[in-house]
């Protein structure tokens, strides 16, 4: 089992960057895939991008590509994502997800992931 909480959520004008991080207990983060997704008001969560157990593979969602980057650091337990250019409409709560999983690949629908954490409020302003 693994405890998943983020951080680095925050209120930032149109063009800002963040970096978020979710830090993960237990001892074998490295067996899991970790997500992030995104909910904002009155809409589905939806996934922002993935990255695989081993940090090889990763996949961005078509609406932040080129913007956001995924990245893992197994030895301190943290996947972070560092958002740039930042719009409006990236306003959401942000939540990190595991799902254990012993092939080097990337989980992309919600359903798949066993554990998320708490979110994260991210705000952008015009």
């Amino acid at each position: 089992q693994v405890q998943l909480a983020e951080s680095g959520g925050g209120l930032v004008q149109a063009g800002g960057s963040l970096r978020l991080s979710c830090a993960a207990s237990g001892r074998t983060f490295s067996m899991y895939a970790m997500g992030w997704f995104r909910q904002a008001p009155g809409k589905e969560r939806e996934l922002v991008t993935a990255i695989s157990r081993n940090g090889f593979n990763t996949y961005y969602g078509g609406a932040v590509k080129g913007r956001f980057t995924i990245s893992r650091d197994n030895a301190k337990n943290n996947v972070y994502l560092q958002m740039n250019s930042l719009k409006p409409e990236d306003t959401a709560v942000y939540y990190c997800a595991a799902k254990a999983l012993l092939l080097p690949k990337t989980v992309l629908t919600t359903a798949e992931y066993d554990y998320w954490g708490q979110g994260t409020q991210v705000t952008v302003s015009s």
